[in-house]
């Protein structure tokens, strides 16, 4: 007689933005039931007799093995991964509140730096996390609406807990969704990091119309800086060479899906930075900024992009005077 199908274990999504329902999504098209956590109790309602996240992903529908819920204590006891996916300033929230409803795993998909801390999103985690949890990072070129509609995505897994990233893996595959297994924690948060500065950064050069010599140019040197930044941490060259590195960069810099990178072109064609981002909502990439300047420095890690864009959202330049600092540094040596 075949052995009973066991169908996998239930998991929560924290987050009910864009981001979060894609990976929501993803996880029950495995056959999985997934807990889908916001906030607000009217939209989380709305979502569930609608059965679609009509502000963020209209026009997709939730299978009904999305659960979308407001109450945590609604969880059942068998729920033990936390999918976090809000923005990385409140990972440490959603952590502890995942911690004190009974979660012992965790998967941070955020792509920052915590300010006031310095920290990057797997150093909030094994900072908060007791010993015996396990966690990894969920990262790549991975546009939420593309992933939701099914469009080939590939994306890095990274955890040093080989049997849980192993689950994690099983549980995105699809035919559309590819995962990649990684132990480099630290390469993965800093490519996701790094990536969203340096899509200011082209954001600003294309508002500028400084043309396409400029943005490759750009993309190549920015790679450069958060590869030196990378290492300088403990990250793996080649991480920087794949998709939380090079991959997420060029999706960040070349395509106006990405908020970093439309905020750069509304500082580039003139607007303040208060004004983009009232009209674009949160930004990760402005907070991120003086972080891994602050961050760089301590390593004694040069990047001069990222820090002329902290310049630039200080109010210390404009995008042409931080241009004509970039242009007026001494002769390279190298490529």
């Amino acid at each position: 007689m075949a052995e009973p199908v066991v169908p996998p274990s239930p998991l929560l999504v924290m987050g009910a933005g864009a981001w979060g329902t894609a990976l929501a999504l993803c996880f029950a098209r495995t056959g999985r039931r997934v807990y889908l956590w916001g906030r607000d109790p009217d939209r989380m309602q709305a979502m569930a007799r609608s059965y679609e996240n009509s502000r963020y992903l209209p026009g997709i529908k939730l299978p009904r093995s999305v659960l979308p819920i407001s109450d945590l204590g609604a969880l059942p006891t068998t729920v033990m991964t936390a999918i976090l996916a809000t923005p990385l300033q409140t990972t440490r929230e959603m952590l502890q509140l995942a911690l004190a409803h009974g979660m012992q795993q965790f998967v941070g998909t955020a792509k920052g730096i915590e300010t006031g801390t310095g920290m990057l999103g797997h150093e909030i985690l094994l900072a908060v996390s007791p010993a015996f949890a396990q966690i990894a990072l969920l990262s790549g070129p991975s546009f939420a609406r593309e992933v939701a509609e099914g469009r080939p995505t590939a994306l890095s897994v990274a955890t040093r807990h080989t049997e849980f990233g192993r689950a994690l893996v099983a549980g995105l595959y699809g035919p559309t969704l590819r995962p990649y297994l990684t132990d480099d924690l630290v390469g993965v948060a800093v490519g996701g990091a790094v990536k969203n500065v340096l899509a200011i950064a082209a954001g600003i050069a294309d508002g500028m119309s400084l043309g396409a010599n400029s943005r490759a140019a750009l993309i190549t040197r920015g790679l450069a800086e958060m590869a030196r930044f990378g290492e300088a941490l403990g990250g793996r060259p080649e991480t920087f060479m794949g998709l939380a590195g090079l991959g997420d960069l060029i999706l960040t810099c070349t395509d106006d899906q990405s908020r970093n990178r439309r905020f750069g072109l509304a500082l580039g064609r003139g607007s303040s930075p208060a004004l983009a981002e009232r009209q674009i909502g949160v930004v990760e990439g402005i907070s991120t900024a003086a972080a891994v300047g602050e961050r760089a420095t301590a390593c004694r890690v040069e990047m001069p992009i990222c820090t002329q864009v902290a310049r630039t959202l200080r109010g210390d330049c404009t995008p042409a005077e931080a241009l004509c600092a970039l242009m007026a540094r001494e002769l390279p040596t190298g490529s």
